[in-house]
């Protein structure tokens, strides 16, 4: 079974097929996001992304909001009023010809990542902040830890996006994210935690002993064990 990921972000669109053992079977594509993110846009991108890309025959997406039964429910980096309610399996499999399964973007990534043991929270930086929990290797849907009231009114996402580590600069954007990670353990009192997305990298800091980092590409192998019954089952079918 090969699989084509899609990565959905604010800033880019990326796809990568993976084989049935969770190896690329080509190099990663991608192009910016449309701006504005209509859905049709970026339906059109993902599209013209899958032409160039190794066979295939199933589709994962990873989305940026919640996402329900195949379904957005919002997009607070493409745009919450152009996502309310819109069908991401359905046009996308139309399209693409192949079945299609839909996901948050931080569930899709961390069922690439977790070790299926106790209470591991995923977190990505990069034009937001995702978040996804999963206890003994089942899947808490719909967590959106990152749009919850951190300090002063902002919450997590809004101290630690990516435009205000272009503002305030890496150095005191890694205090936010040291400050976010403490306050993180203190409410899941997680065993492990796995930290990754495209800004990671400017993190000036060790990582935690109860912390790993991981790449993309580790993280999109969470788009075949989305296909498996056991995975299926971790998410319940809210990308079915």
């Amino acid at each position: 079974m090969s699989v084509l990921a899609v990565d959905i972000g604010g800033t880019s669109i990326k796809v990568l097929v993976m084989g049935a053992s969770g190896e690329p079977l080509g190099p990663t594509r991608k192009l910016p996001t449309p701006q504005p993110a209509m859905p049709e846009s970026v339906f059109s991108v993902i599209e013209e992304l899958s032409r160039d890309a190794a066979d295939f025959e199933r589709v994962s997406v990873g989305f940026p909001g919640v996402v329900k039964r195949g379904v957005a429910h919002n997009a607070p980096n493409l745009g919450n009023e152009l996502w309310t309610k819109v069908p991401l399996a359905e046009p996308l499999g139309e399209r693409l010809g192949r079945p299609v399964r839909a996901v948050n973007d931080a569930d899709l990534q961390g069922l690439g990542v977790v070790e299926g043991q106790g209470v591991e929270l995923v977190v990505t930086f990069g034009t937001g902040m995702g978040a996804a929990l999963f206890t003994e290797g089942h899947l808490v849907p719909n967590l959106e830890a990152g749009h919850h009231p951190l300090r002063d009114g902002q919450s997590y996402e809004d101290l630690v996006r990516d435009s205000e580590l272009k503002r305030i600069g890496p150095s005191q954007w890694t205090e936010r994210v040291l400050y976010a990670l403490q306050r993180l353990e203190a409410l899941f009192n997680y065993d492990l935690i796995h930290l990754g997305g495209g800004n990671l990298r400017h993190l000036q800091a060790d990582l935690p002993a109860n912390a790993r980092s991981f790449t993309l590409e580790e993280a999109l192998r969470g788009a075949v064990r989305l296909w498996r019954a056991s995975s299926a089952s971790a998410v319940g079918d809210e990308g079915v």
